[in-house]
């Protein structure tokens, strides 16, 4: 719950202030580095932003918090951000992250991290450490909804990574990408997408990435453990005009995750997974300034995955991944009609088109007690997505 949770509560403030969409960002986890020069903004590269917020949620209740961050102090692409929050149903959280440091003795490289604890009265694992043969396992494609273990407790996180920009394409000479925008949009030379090439086009990242998760649940079939310490080792090609809202261009991502079954890790595993995405821009009409469809194409497997009886007779899986991770569906990105991690396998399949249609009208800045949200546009959306495992 708690990533999802995180991600809701910056999303709000992120989707009113464009300079933060790769805040919230979803998969792939590479990102091109980018300097903004909002022409709304007289501060040049630098931005900051407090909100309040609050949202009613199935698993915590009412929650109210408040977000913030400040982006290009000290480095024109820096951010760092946070935010704290409570519930009326005994929910508590703080996050923290920074993101895209550039150390000054490397420059095509940039690190990240962010971390979050928290305590939730409900928290749902689709998942058991042991099945009757010939019976869906909770999780798995065709199991009963109703599957799942409801306990609270706490989750909590820490997630780093270190990419490297490779000197090819658009960042042949320099690894941060300079862009001007006026009205949320790209008014300078497009990063990418005029053609898939990247030695001459785009952006190519290199990623390196440990994360930890510390949970567990208890069932009526046994204890589920599902802390994890895995590494993750991945190349990014985003070949966009404008990656944190891209209008046409395409992006390809690549990654092998493993946890070699250490500290309180369960089990060893190995996960791997490939993404692509598509955009098409359709220009202007009357109403809208933009009008984009995006596909997207997702894909992983579990070789590690393995499945045999107990001693008892029952059906148990070895050196796969927590539910959470892996081949799961349902949440916050991909089939969001379905709780977070509804479904989980050895294997996944997943595709969705989505429909992006950037208003001409922006009420937001015209009211000048609002005009603090720094809000650049208002996009309406429409999709349909589907996925197994």
């Amino acid at each position: 719950m708690t990533k999802r949770a995180c991600c809701l509560m910056l999303t709000a403030f992120c989707c009113l202030f464009p300079d933060w969409a790769g805040l919230v960002s979803a998969r792939p986890r590479t990102s091109v580095k980018t300097v903004q020069l909002r022409a709304e903004n007289p501060k040049g590269t630098k931005s900051h932003l407090v909100l309040p917020y609050a949202f009613p949620s199935e698993s915590m209740g009412v929650v109210a918090g408040v977000g913030g961050g400040i982006k290009g102090y000290g480095q024109d692409q820096l951010l760092v951000g946070g935010t704290a929050f409570g519930s009326f149903d005994s929910a508590v959280g703080l996050f923290l992250g920074l993101w895209d440091y550039r150390p000054s003795f490397a420059d095509r490289f940039f690190f990240s991290a962010q971390g979050m604890i928290g305590h939730y009265p409900r928290q749902r694992a689709y998942s058991t450490p042991f099945f009757p043969p010939g019976v869906p396992f909770p999780g798995s494609n065709d199991s009963d909804e109703k599957e799942f273990a409801e306990k609270s407790g706490y989750d909590n996180w820490t997630d780093f990574k270190l990419e490297f920009v490779l000197p090819t394409g658009a960042g042949r000479s320099d690894a941060l990408q300079h862009v001007r925008l006026k009205g949320g949009l790209l008014v300078s030379a497009p990063i990418g997408g005029k053609q898939w090439n990247p030695v001459k086009s785009g952006v190519t990242t290199i990623m390196l990435r440990q994360f930890n998760r510390y949970r567990s649940f208890e069932t009526e079939r046994g204890n589920v453990e599902a802390t994890t310490h895995p590494f993750e080792l991945a190349i990014g090609y985003n070949n966009t005009d404008f990656p944190n809202n891209p209008s046409f261009g395409s992006s390809q991502y690549l990654s092998v995750t493993h946890d070699f079954g250490w500290l309180e890790s369960p089990d060893d595993w190995t996960f791997l997974e490939f993404e692509a995405s598509k955009y098409f821009s359709f220009g202007t009409s009357d109403w809208a300034k933009q009008r984009v469809v995006a596909l997207n194409f997702w894909t992983g497997d579990t070789p590690s995955w393995d499945e045999h009886l107990n001693e008892k007779g029952l059906v148990t899986i070895d050196h796969r991944p927590p539910f959470y991770e892996g081949a799961a569906l349902g949440g916050f990105y991909r089939m969001r009609a379905y709780p977070q991690d509804r479904f989980n396998d050895r294997s996944v399949i997943y595709t969705t088109a989505e429909y992006r249609y950037t208003l001409q009208w922006n009420p937001i800045a015209e009211i000048s007690w609002l005009r603090f949200l720094q809000s650049d546009w208002l996009q309406r959306f429409g999709f349909v997505e589907g996925g197994q495992v």
